[in-house]
């Protein structure tokens, strides 16, 4: 049914040529007709968090491996992380979809970079001959720019997905955006405060393990 009060001769006769554009002179005969239901897609997610915890796992080990203690302390902030995400996800009522995941996923490899950084500069202060102290607290200033143009690019990247895409892109981007956020709040703050906690009281600290 179609009805209003600005109908005029013309209207009418685009309105039916429109209307009449869209009809086909022939008959639909349906050749195959697939019905998929819910099983594939949760097969699919559940073989992505099984994907997200295995790399997770293998990222936590490889920092404790690289970096001994500091490293230790870089995946309790890690951890932090990921329950600080999971905790603004659900208070934003967004489902963790296919691409949310891959987007989680990829701001943990954010974080992870960003404890990377500091870490090697540190490494590069105490080759130097600087003192454990000195050198924690060069590693964290040192590396900050670098951080800061690497997390804040790929936000504005995130956020332009978020305000123009839509479905899956869109979740993607949330998660990303969301993410990236946190682990610029626990890399530079969470990291710097255990390191804080555990070095900050020696007065002769003379040897640092990283």
């Amino acid at each position: 049914m179609i009805h209003g009060s600005t109908f005029t001769e013309d209207y009418v006769a685009t309105l039916s040529n429109e209307l009449n554009a869209g009809a086909l002179p022939v008959p639909l005969t349906i050749i195959e007709k697939d019905d998929v239901g819910p099983i594939l897609g949760q097969e699919d997610l559940h073989k992505s968090l099984i994907a997200s915890i295995a790399g997770l796992a293998l990222v936590l080990i490889f920092m404790a491996v690289m970096y001994r203690l500091p490293g230790v302390l870089a995946d309790v902030a890690l951890f932090i992380y990921v329950l600080m995400l999971l905790a603004l996800l659900s208070v934003a009522h967004a489902v963790l979809t296919l691409p949310g995941i891959a987007g989680f996923v990829l701001s943990i490899g954010m974080a992870v970079d960003a404890n990377v950084l500091i870490y090697e500069r540190i490494r590069e202060e105490v080759r130097k001959g600087v003192s454990p102290q000195a050198a924690i607290r060069a590693g964290f200033e040192k590396a900050l720019s670098a951080i800061a143009d690497s997390n804040v690019t790929t936000l504005i990247a995130g956020i332009v997905l978020w305000v123009f895409g839509t479905g899956p892109i869109r979740g993607f981007a949330i998660v990303l955006t969301l993410g990236i956020a946190t682990s610029l709040f626990t890399s530079l703050m969470g990291s710097r405060a255990l390191i804080t906690l555990l070095y900050g009281g020696r007065r002769k600290l003379t040897r640092l393990s990283i």
